[in-house]
């Protein structure tokens, strides 16, 4: 009866899992799939937990309470900027779980001082070896990813004379412990001190591991890791979901692999990259330098302010809004969408353009400006809004830097080059709200600064909004 209860219940986790994955593919009803997808996994906790007999009720509702109570401190007090460094953490805390998990599943084999062989056989040893392996390397690997995105660890690429040779000497370790686990295994018993010690050796190799394979990776490609990482979080669950005979492990672990690694391939496309050019050719770092109107010699820009700006938005007929991370930084949302509203009611169109890894994360751009209640018809993909700049009046990219930078498409010495871009320098003005000149944080500079075509309004984003917001006001009232 048991066994049918939980069967089902896995079954429905399974159904939740999909639909949820199904929902987030679009910002209108990504909230609803989270929801679905957290009620599949709280199902499949429960269900385990309860008819396994591994905890009492009262140790599951506690358990429930402080891990609801930290998960809704931290939805309400991590702003959207910081959102990327909370998923790598979230994704290093999945790998740890599945290691510890699978780590305490030789537990399961031990009688007195010996594994009994004959149940811990070469699959049981190589299953559990990965599942350490794959889950430890997430862990530290994230925890590097997050230093890297909050500052704590230079966004510089890290590497040192033996880095090669240290990550390669790792890789072999790891799997040497692996494979004499699967050998130790046998129909007879053994002393366990020899199979413990290698599996915490093994543990210890894979910290280091997620280290060294990360820390040279530059501050640019850390989106692109922390979606990787993702994947090897799903793939760390779904190999103790193999030790565990747990179905809904596998399940959920095998669909967010999937899903990772989908992204992860979405994301090198969208920088024109291969994902073994971003793991070791990794560019980009704390950006920096340059600020206010500290001018490269043989360049100048041209200077505006929101006054100006609202002015010449005033007397367009199309405006297009390219938001990036300085937006985000700044939570300018609001002031952008009520700037939007006020020129749609003068019968100016505006458009939003999107591009694919704007911001730290995908979809970053998209959930910021959904929590301003922009419409999401208003919300235009690269592919789709490109062609449009050569008829757009004015394109105003807010905060955003890479991803407009003409480099990308001109000088085939630069480490963006082919990357695809918004191309908002074809539009008749654009204006360009930064607080400085500095590079974006792959560190490349940007030329689209310096252009004839090009105005430069140096503020913070929420504050110059808002003062084009007055300024398009009190046109209106005159």
């Amino acid at each position: 009866m048991k066994t049918a209860i939980i069967d089902l219940a896995y079954l429905l986790s399974a159904v939740l899992f999909v639909f949820g994955l199904k929902r987030m593919q679009s910002p209108v009803t990504a909230q609803r799939g989270n929801q679905l997808a957290s009620a599949g996994m709280f199902v499949a906790v429960i269900a385990t937990l309860f008819l396994y007999e591994v905890l009492s009720w009262p140790m599951i509702i506690g358990g429930v309470i402080v891990g609801g109570g930290i998960g809704v401190v931290l939805a309400r007090k991590v702003e959207m900027t910081s959102m990327p460094e909370l998923v790598a953490i979230f994704n290093g805390f999945g790998g740890l779980a599945s290691a510890l998990v699978a780590s305490a599943e030789i537990a399961q084999y031990t009688g007195g001082s010996a594994i009994e062989l004959s149940a811990f056989d070469a699959v049981a040893a190589i299953t559990i070896g990965l599942s350490v392996l794959i889950g430890t390397v997430t862990f530290s690997g994230s925890i590097v990813a997050n230093g890297k995105l909050s500052g704590w660890i230079s966004g510089n690429p890290i590497s040192f004379p033996g880095l090669r040779v240290l990550m390669a000497l790792l890789v072999l370790g790891s799997f040497g412990a692996i494979v004499y686990m699967a050998l130790e295994a046998g129909g007879f018993p053994t002393e366990v001190e020899p199979v413990l010690y290698t599996v915490m050796a093994l543990g210890a190799a894979a910290f280091f591991l997620g280290i060294v394979l990360v820390i040279p990776i530059g501050g640019a490609d850390m989106p692109v890791v922390v979606a990787l990482l993702n994947s090897y979080s799903g793939l760390a669950a779904a190999a103790t979901g193999f030790v565990l005979d747990n179905t809904a492990l596998i399940v959920s672990g095998t669909l967010v692999g999937a899903a990772g690694l989908i992204l992860t391939v979405i994301m090198c496309d969208a920088m024109n990259r291969s994902l073994a050019n971003v793991m070791l050719g990794g560019f980009g770092g704390d950006g920096g330098g340059a600020s206010g109107v500290d001018v490269p010699e043989g360049k100048s820009v041209n200077e505006t302010s929101p006054d100006d700006t609202a002015i010449l938005m005033s007397y367009a007929d199309k405006v297009v809004i390219v938001p990036g991370y300085g937006l985000a930084v700044a939570q300018a949302q609001h002031e952008v969408r009520e700037m939007a509203q006020l020129l749609e009611d003068q019968g100016i169109e505006v458009k939003y353009a999107i591009h694919p890894v704007a911001g730290r994360m995908p979809g970053h751009m998209n959930v910021l400006l959904a929590e301003a209640n922009v419409p999401y018809e208003r919300l235009y993909e690269m592919d789709d809004i490109n062609p449009e700049f050569s008829t757009t009046d004015v394109a105003l990219v807010i905060g955003a830097n890479d991803v407009v930078n003409p480099a990308a498409r001109e000088d085939e010495d630069s480490p963006i080059y082919g990357m695809p871009i918004l191309n908002v320098d074809e539009a008749e003005t654009v204006v360009v709200i930064k607080r400085s000149l500095s590079p974006g944080y792959s560190g490349v500079p940007n030329n689209l600064f310096y252009n004839d075509n090009t105005k430069m309004l140096f503020s913070d984003a929420k504050e110059a909004v808002a003062g084009i917001v007055d300024e398009v006001k009190a046109l209106k009232e005159a």
